[in-house]
Parts: C-alpha cells; structure tokens; sequence
C-alpha cells in the first residue's frame, strides 16, 4: 500500500534525514519527496510518498515521524495505486514537446505534480461548466453553473454555496485560469491535505508556461 504522508519538520539540516530515517525504521519504503514550502517561522512542509508492506497500519508512520524532534504530521491519507511523482520541470518538458496540446497535458500531469486526486480542464459555456478534459477521477462538474468559472485570477474554489454536486463535498480545491477566465485548470483532493498557497502559486505559473508555450508553438509555425 502507498501513502502520502505531509510532514511539517524544522527547516535546517539534518530534519529530512531523521525523518526519512524514521519512516525506515518503522518498515515504509521512501519512493519519493518533495519540498513543498519554506515557512518564514523556520520550518518547511515535506510530501512523502511512502510504500508500507502488508500487515504494516500508517499509523505507524505517524508515530515514527512524531519521534522526531519538532517533527509534526499534517496529513496521511492512501495514495492512489499505479501514481507517481513528477516534478515542474517534467511537466513544462512535456508541454514543449507537444505545444498543441499544453492544457490538456498539463491537467493529465497535475495529480502527480501536486499529489492532487484529480484535476480538470474547464471552461465556461453558456453560464455552465464544460469539462475538457478529466484526470484521475474527478468529481462530477459538467453542466453545473458555478460561481467560480469565469475565473480572473487563482482561486480556492468552495462548496458550501449551493452549486456543487455531492461528489465535491469533502473536497478542497484550487483553479486558476488559462488564456482567460473563460478557461481554467482546478485541481482537487478528497479530505486533504489542505492546499497551500505555495503549492496554487505553482500551478499559476504552470498555467501562465502552458499559455506560451502554446502561444510560441503556433507562433513559431506560422513565421515558418
């Protein structure tokens, strides 16, 4: 089984190692981390991606990472089966790669960017959500009038006003728009962790890469 565990540790050297030395102790296999935020208060927030062989609980992991001096856990929660981790870069990479189609390649890349559960491609027709494009799972949004689309800037995206289906009632979500507000990405995770500020600042800018990539793309065929 695979978990993501969001670890919130003292930012100087030597944290991430007692940490990673822990989660071994206790029988989890590290298969990837990342760095999500330096705090001005001194700490930093880390995503593991922990593999824990049967009979193993993640509670044990929890317990682990708390022996650590000044080590708190925010969020353990299963992580999807088959998902890895990718990194910006890999997803600017595949956007160049294919400048056609840099919406549509980021959003399939987002869930292992962010270690979101899902995320969408939507845009605004007719007063309603259309969905673009789904990755990995996403809540129902099609056809649904939501006060969030057209979208003139990044956005945590609520629930409790009415619009939203059943299926997005334990969600915390994030969106930010693409060429307008009429065209956005959101991405999503069912009961957490939270989304941190840092981590929306990202996809802005991932969003605003994948606007010019594609807009340089076809720039660049067109004085071909």
């Amino acid at each position: 089984m695979s978990y993501l565990l969001r670890v919130v540790l003292p930012d100087r050297p030597g944290s991430l190692g007692g940490v990673a030395a822990a989660i071994g102790a206790a029988g989890g296999d590290i298969v990837g981390v990342d760095v999500v935020e330096h705090r001005a208060d001194g700490r930093a927030v880390d995503d593991f991606l922990v593999d824990l062989p049967s009979g193993k609980l993640p509670d044990a992991l929890v317990s682990a990472c708390r022996s650590v001096e000044g080590v708190a856990v925010e969020f353990v929660g299963h992580y999807s089966p088959g998902a890895h981790l990718h990194r910006d870069l890999e997803a600017v990479e595949a956007m160049t790669g294919d400048p056609d189609r840099t919406a549509e390649i980021l959003v399939d890349l987002v869930p292992g960017v962010f270690r979101s559960g899902w995320a969408l491609l939507v845009s605004l027709d007719d007063g309603k959500v259309k969905v673009e494009r789904a990755a990995a799972g996403a809540p129902e949004a099609d056809g649904y009038a939501a006060p969030w689309l057209p979208m003139p800037g990044p956005v945590r995206i609520g629930t409790g006003d009415g619009w939203a289906p059943d299926s997005w009632q334990d969600v915390v979500a994030v969106g930010t728009p693409l060429e307008s507000g009429h065209r956005a990405i959101v991405f999503g995770r069912d009961g957490g962790p939270r989304i941190l500020d840092s981590e929306l600042a990202r996809l802005t800018h991932l969003a605003a890469l994948a606007t010019v990539i594609r807009r340089d793309g076809v720039t660049g065929r067109d004085s071909g």
